[in-house]
């Protein structure tokens, strides 16, 4: 009778030593996603500075990172836009990729190539690679996509970049009226530069 108390007693034991081991193992498993989204976010975010004088807008969608308008210029009928996009680690395609459909939302008068005129650029800030790309014509994007209905602006600058980043690329994009854009370009450049990871 004896050993046969003894024998349930040391079951019972190694039964709950084992629950025991067990509960801990699952409590370690499902922390590790948390630590693993702590490190993760520990590795940083992109940061950056509006210039005085631009109007921070709400975001429009989900994949607008930040969205701005830039006030009109003296003599332009409309304020110029910029947006910053962000789709995820490994979405929104190349920057040449990007570069070069963005090169194609602007026609010339002459019908010459868009892409001639174009100047593109590549510069490093806070050690962020970054491709930006200049070009000026008539703005012919579609006013939202999917539509097929395009925009048809005369005399507009638009003024691209690619920010490559340890999350993956950023996509900004500036588009308005060429005087107006003109009229921001320190408050643009001084934007760029203020980009860093951390």
């Amino acid at each position: 009778m004896t050993g046969k108390i003894a024998g349930i007693l040391i079951f019972v034991t190694v039964t709950l030593v084992c629950w025991a081991c067990g509960g801990k193992g699952a409590t370690a498993v499902n922390q590790q996603p948390n630590s693993a989204s702590s490190t993760t976010a520990a590795a940083g975010e992109l940061r950056f500075k509006a210039p005085d004088g631009w109007v921070t807008e709400k975001p429009s969608s989900a994949m607008r990172a930040a969205q701005y308008k830039l006030p009109k210029a003296d003599g332009d009928s409309e304020d110029a836009s910029l947006v910053l996009y962000y789709f995820g680690p490994t979405q929104g395609g190349s920057a040449q990729a990007n570069i070069d459909r963005w090169i194609s939302q602007i026609q010339q008068a002459d019908q010459t190539s868009s892409k001639d005129k174009a100047r593109t650029e590549t510069m490093t800030v806070n050690g962020l690679k970054i491709t930006t790309v200049d070009v000026s014509g008539t703005y012919t994007a579609e006013m939202a996509p999917g539509t097929g209905n395009q925009r048809n602006d005369a005399n507009y600058r638009l003024r691209a970049a690619v920010v490559e980043t340890p999350k993956g690329n950023y996509f900004l994009k500036l588009v308005g009226p060429a005087k107006t854009v003109g009229h921001w370009e320190q408050a643009y450049s001084d934007y760029l530069k203020s980009f860093e990871f951390k």
